[in-house]
């Protein structure tokens, strides 16, 4: 199956009502932050994603993204590969919506704002999935780390001086 590009603005709710279905890439080089956050990346992220609407009438998309990643281990300093899997199911919102009129969301939809035209942004959102899909620290597995646990020094800690309790000489007050 031929790879194709996704389009980077959507209108789901156009979408949800055609019940389009999107299989394709999205290039890294047009994601900056994911860039920084990691050592290298593949060049495509495979997309799979879906506009549907369910049974409130409420619009959504769900799908699932995949790439590989090297990711620089904080124990020994080295890269390593790490695979990034994310699932998201996200429904849009007006952000112009008052609070009385906002309709409450089921808890299995993320909310995600749209434009003035209506689209969102889809390559801004599929960048901050993959970004939180991150591990907060990256480390290798501990038997495939070059640096053993043996070999690491935590440290001592040195005992504190105790100084004299300032109501001590309450304590002495009350034995009379």
């Amino acid at each position: 199956m031929q790879k194709v590009k996704l389009p980077k603005q959507v209108d789901p709710v156009k979408s949800a009502n055609k019940r389009s279905e999107y299989r394709g890439v999205m290039a890294t080089a047009d994601m900056p932050r994911l860039l920084e956050s990691v050592v290298n990346v593949a060049e495509e992220v495979d997309v799979e994603v879906k506009f549907l609407k369910d049974e409130q009438g409420l619009t959504y998309f769900q799908g699932h993204m995949a790439c590989l990643t090297s990711l620089l281990c904080e124990r020994c300093n080295e890269a390593f590969e790490h695979q990034i899997d994310v699932s998201f199911c996200f429904s849009p919102m007006q952000s112009s919506e008052k609070e009385d009129d906002k309709v409450e969301l089921p808890d299995i939809y993320e909310p995600v704002e749209v434009n003035d035209h209506g689209e969102v942004n889809l390559l801004q959102i599929f960048e901050d999935e993959l970004i939180l899909s991150l591990p907060i620290v990256a480390l290798h597995a501990e038997k495939d780390c070059n640096q053993k646990r043996d070999n690491m020094s935590f440290g001592k800690i040195e005992p504190v001086n105790e100084r004299p309790n300032p109501f001590a000489v309450l304590k002495e007050l009350k034995r009379d």
